[in-house]
């Protein structure tokens, strides 16, 4: 059976690629090294943040000469994404050595399962794979089309004018502040192709940082889950196949949570700023959904809307994954028949059964767990934020 681990990365192989950032790390000692590993990496940036100092330009501008509210906000939204997307490609290229680790964790572990031939223990495996390609496939799709809708919309929208007017009037994807006039037909073209490959880049950066994060939660909960199975047989009459049984299961369990903590270690800084961003977000987007009258601008801030919910839901939803497996590795010894066994065989049992209690999770910079709760804090603390600019606006 094909690695769960190396099939899912193969899947997300083409994000890293393009966006610069790589999966397979090396070391990079001197200056050299890394422009020469991460020169496309460097391009991407550079690309991305002319961009992003032109959007955070307009909005002062914008604000010294009195635009309205949902003009402000327009652009609001995407330098927020844009700003989020440095900091996950960044603190994830920082954690090369924890992302090495973690990797040569799970594929220990993938290859200590290969030869158990259970049936049980297939469908387990299968089961997270169908759920993961699922889940990659849908997250891809939809930031196909979220990216389609932003590009296109500015050629649309100049389309019905041109079919009113008869006259050709330039538009841009982004409203972005540059050293030179970009709606002059020398330079548009280059602005527009600018602009879709930077909002090409967010997406390639963001959804392989968070692609290969669903991927190592699935298969860490995967591994739980065959854990689980392991100890509920673990009883048997043999004490000695007992103790070697049961010491395997202890270090897989102490290896489980390590690669718990790396995954932590690699994400922590990134999911924080996430959390206070998605909130951002997901008020503005919505915001602009319900104040800009125009329907193909409705249309794309909608599918950002969707997307931005989608991004955020996910990053709860696979941490609490991690939580509900590892807590989940208790009830398993407690169905494991331990009252047939020996009184030192169970306190034994007993001990894991503690640890496995305190669950493990993921965290924002130990600030807020990374749960379905969180998520749904997330959701009420941009509602409320979403309230007051429809209330300001109102002023």
């Amino acid at each position: 059976m094909t690695s769960l681990f190396d099939d899912s990365l193969r899947k997300i192989q083409f994000l890293f690629k393009y966006s610069g950032m790589h999966l397979e790390l090396k070391s990079s000692k001197t200056i050299a090294d890394i422009i020469r590993y991460r020169w496309l990496y460097i391009i991407n940036f550079l690309w991305l943040n002319t961009d992003v100092i032109g959007e955070i330009f307009w909005i002062i501008d914008g604000a010294a000469n009195g635009k309205k509210l949902s003009e402000l906000t327009y652009i609001a939204p995407c330098t927020t994404l844009c700003m989020l997307a440095n900091l996950k490609s960044i603190f994830l290229i920082l954690s090369e050595d924890a992302l090495t680790q973690l990797t040569k964790n799970l594929r220990e572990m993938e290859r200590s399962e290969d030869g158990s031939e259970n049936m049980v223990k297939d469908t387990i495996i299968e089961e997270q794979r169908s759920f993961l390609n699922v889940v990659i496939s849908a997250l891809n799709f939809w930031n196909a089309m979220t990216v389609i809708a932003f590009s296109l919309t500015p050629l649309v929208l100049m389309a019905v004018e041109f079919r009113k007017t008869n006259e050709v009037e330039l538009m841009l994807p982004f409203l972005i502040v540059y050293p030179f006039d970009s709606y002059d037909i020398k330079y548009w073209p280059f602005v527009y192709l600018h602009q879709v490959w930077s909002s090409c880049i967010v997406v390639l950066e963001i959804g392989g940082a968070d692609c290969l994060f669903y991927t190592c939660c699935t298969v860490i909960r995967t591994q739980f889950r065959l854990l689980q199975h392991d100890f509920e047989g673990i009883i048997s009459t043999n004490e000695s196949e007992f103790q070697e049984k049961f010491l395997k299961l202890v270090v897989r369990h102490q290896e489980l949570m390590r690669s718990v903590n790396l995954l932590e270690k690699m994400y922590t800084k990134s999911t924080l700023f996430n959390f206070v961003s998605s909130s951002f977000l997901i008020c503005l987007t919505g915001f602009n959904v319900t104040a800009i009258d125009d329907v193909a601008f409705v249309l794309s801030f909608l599918t950002f809307l969707l997307m931005s919910l989608l991004q955020i839901f996910l990053l709860c939803f696979f941490g609490d994954m991690i939580m509900t497996s590892s807590l989940e590795v208790s009830i398993a010894i407690y169905n494991s028949r331990w009252y047939l066994a020996k009184a030192t065989t169970a306190k034994q049992l007993f001990l894991v059964q503690i640890r496995a209690q305190k669950p493990c999770k993921l965290t924002a910079s130990s600030y807020a767990d990374v749960n379905l709760r969180a998520f749904m804090r997330i959701l009420s603390t941009a509602w409320s934020y979403f309230a007051l600019l429809k209330t300001i606006e109102k002023d």
